[in-house]
């Protein structure tokens, strides 16, 4: 059977295919959630489930409903999905849900996406332990053996994320999305065929061997495709999703990629006119602009660590309107708290169609700051390096809500242990090229063994 110490992370399960995660192991992992769902109620008795392309998905998904149903409880099967319609379905249905994917890794790689009924996420504190340790004590078959039902949600999911516009406000803009292969090819068509849109789809062939570039639009590097596009049409703008759909990223009219902390601040103003005097949740290596946008159009500010779990447990607790994070995540109170790049692109197509000019001059109001992106540091020890650098910067304000985080005056970063690896991720920001590099510097004769 698979590796389950390797499999079950912080946020998901993902591993290898079959090395860590095999057709075994992802039963006992199935039947292991529906214990999970049956001890938090009992009264539930039905879970959604819905899959990816990827070449392992679909036994994959079998055998996950098999172990689900060895408990009594029935599976609902939503076929191939993006992720975020697997939450509508959660949230629509009112039933916990599973998601077979592994997001932006590659074709190897293969994972499952839990949440309760209501799309409430299941991290490691709120249910992924407990799985681990239910496969690791050994799981045996309930009396009562669960069913398993088809049912397509894609109409209904369409319409679900295009109810967050007025689609009269939308002006016939040309977009060009590249879905790389992944989910994207599926769900774009069904969400975009109402709408005065010119969509041009590159790759949008579903093929979980990612023939074309990796679905990891994060990376630059992957996003070159579709900047040439968007400049070879003269588009509007152009949209990059993962493998799983749920992530957008934005390139301008001009072929060049936007910040995630940007888009977050675009959406937060367009949010805020519609909900004002409302909370908005970004995580906290997330630009300074997104706090100040937010203040500046009547919210209120709050900040969280990194990690969709956190920030969906925060969205609820603070019942906020939206939430974004640098990573392309977007979350929306009226989408159960669950994250969705469609509705976050469909809210700037919106913004872009009202402002009448430009992309980048759209965004251009938020460009105040000067940013490293994300550097990865090798690191024997990163609990101890984050002390050593603690201690060194321990005349300025800092806390440490996630890893550290270090007010400089001129610049502040953030530095923060990967959750599989032995990397310290840095971020830093300033409010120009020369201190940002001065900042970046500091760090690296720290950081640099």
């Amino acid at each position: 059977m698979g590796n389950l110490q390797t499999v079950v992370k912080a946020y998901d399960i993902r591993g290898l295919v079959p090395e860590e995660l095999d057709e075994d192991l992802t039963r006992e992992l199935g039947a292991a959630f529906g214990i999970l769902v049956l001890e938090l109620d009992p009264t539930t008795r039905k879970i959604a489930m819905g899959r990816d392309m990827r070449n392992s998905s679909e036994l994959l998904s079998v055998a996950f409903a098999e172990g689900v149903n060895s408990r009594g409880v029935d599976v609902i099967d939503i076929g191939l999905a993006s992720t975020d319609m697997v939450y509508f379905a959660s949230g629509r249905l009112g039933v916990p849900a599973a998601m077979l994917t592994a997001s932006h890794n590659p074709s190897e790689y293969n994972g499952i996406k839990l949440c309760l009924a209501g799309a409430r996420p299941v991290g490691e504190e709120t249910g992924l332990k407990r799985i681990a340790d239910l496969v690791s004590g050994g799981i045996k078959s309930a009396g009562r053996k669960g069913s398993l039902t088809n049912l397509d949600l894609s109409e209904d999911f369409a319409e679900h994320v295009r109810s967050f516009i007025d689609l009269e406000n939308l002006k016939p803009l040309k977009v060009i999305a590249d879905t790389a292969n992944g989910m994207g090819g599926l769900v774009l068509p069904k969400v975009f065929e109402k709408l005065p849109v010119e969509l041009e789809i590159l790759y949008p062939e579903l093929d979980g061997n990612f023939p074309n570039h990796p679905a990891d639009p994060i990376k630059v590097e992957n996003l070159g495709d579709l900047c040439n596009r968007v400049l070879e049409t003269s588009a509007d703008l152009g949209l990059a999703f993962d493998g799983d759909a749920d992530r957008v990223f934005l390139v301008d009219q001009r072929g060049l990629p936007i910040s995630s902390s940007l888009t977050t601040a675009l959406v937060a103003e367009r949010i805020l006119k519609l909900e004002p005097g409302s909370k908005v949740v970004y995580n906290l290596i997330c630009s300074r602009v997104v706090p100040e946008i937010i203040v500046e159009c009547g919210g209120y500010p709050i900040r969280s660590r990194v990690g969709h779990s956190f920030m969906k447990s925060c969205m609820a607790a603070e019942r906020a309107s939206f939430g974004g994070e640098h990573s392309g995540h977007y979350y929306f109170r009226k989408n159960f708290g669950a994250d969705s790049g469609l509705i976050a692109a469909l809210i700037t197509l919106e913004a872009l169609s009202d402002h009448g000019g430009t992309l980048s001059s759209l965004v251009k109001p938020y460009e105040r700051y000067v940013s490293s992106g994300e550097i990865n540091f090798a690191v024997d020890n990163p609990t101890e390096m984050i002390d050593f650098v603690g201690k060194k910067w321990s005349d300025y304000p800092q806390d440490h809500l996630d890893g550290l985080t270090v007010d400089v005056g001129k610049w502040w970063f953030n530095l923060r242990p990967s959750n599989t690896e032995p990397f310290l991720r840095l971020n830093l920001e300033a409010g120009d090229q020369e201190s940002c590099s001065v900042g970046i510097s500091e760090l690296e004769k720290l950081l640099v063994q």
